[in-house]
């Protein structure tokens, strides 16, 4: 992670569209995996959405820490990745909803062949167009969370390759601040989350 990235993880909503266009590198045991950010929902410390908003649990103690952390936690079935943000102890993170495929794409698709069986083989952008698909396809789970994404590690994030049109809407699946427009993704894009809800 390079030092202009970092800066801008200072700031929840800020780092939320910052990540649009950046790289996770994941060096798995299969081979290497490279998928850019293609969609971001931004989980400031005072919304009543986000996890920490009663304050810090064993669930989650990540997204208080330094930002540059991974905060990764199950849901369902599924578990979400999310880049924490802010200064340490503020408890905020930015959840990744979609990524692109760029290198390995081969190996995504047997991870989450793997983690679907029993259900329908993933195909097209339902490869990597929503957060649970994310953390399947690059084979994520509870040992993740906490992590540094810095240079050299099993999960790293690199820099932004592409200066993207960013729009943004109100954010999905979610009960409470459901029309805060704290949904970032890159216009045209065809492995956003469905639906585009442009508001």
């Amino acid at each position: 992670m390079n030092d202009p990235l970092a800066s801008q993880l200072l700031d929840c909503r800020r780092a939320a569209t910052a990540l649009l266009g950046c790289v996770l590198l994941r060096r798995h045991r299969l081979g290497m995996i490279r998928a850019l950010i293609v969609e971001t929902e931004a989980y400031p410390h005072d919304d009543p959405a986000s996890h920490s908003f009663s304050g810090p649990s064993r669930r989650n103690a990540s997204m208080f820490g330094p930002p540059g952390l991974a905060y990764v936690y199950r849901i369902h079935r599924c578990f979400c990745l999310n880049v924490v943000t802010g200064p340490a102890g503020r408890g905020e993170a930015v959840l990744v909803r979609a990524v692109e495929p760029i290198e390995g794409k081969d190996i995504m698709a047997k991870l989450r062949a793997r983690a679907t069986v029993g259900r329908n083989t993933p195909a097209g952008y339902a490869l990597s167009n929503g957060p649970g698909k994310v953390c399947q396809a690059l084979d994520l789970d509870l040992s993740f969370d906490g992590c540094s994404l810095e240079h050299g590690a099993a999960l790293e994030l690199e820099e932004r390759r592409c200066e993207p049109k960013i729009l943004c809407s109100a954010r999905i699946g979610i009960s409470k601040s459901r029309n805060r427009r704290l949904r970032f993704y890159i216009d045209g894009n065809r492995w956003v989350s469905p639906p585009l809800k442009r508001v």
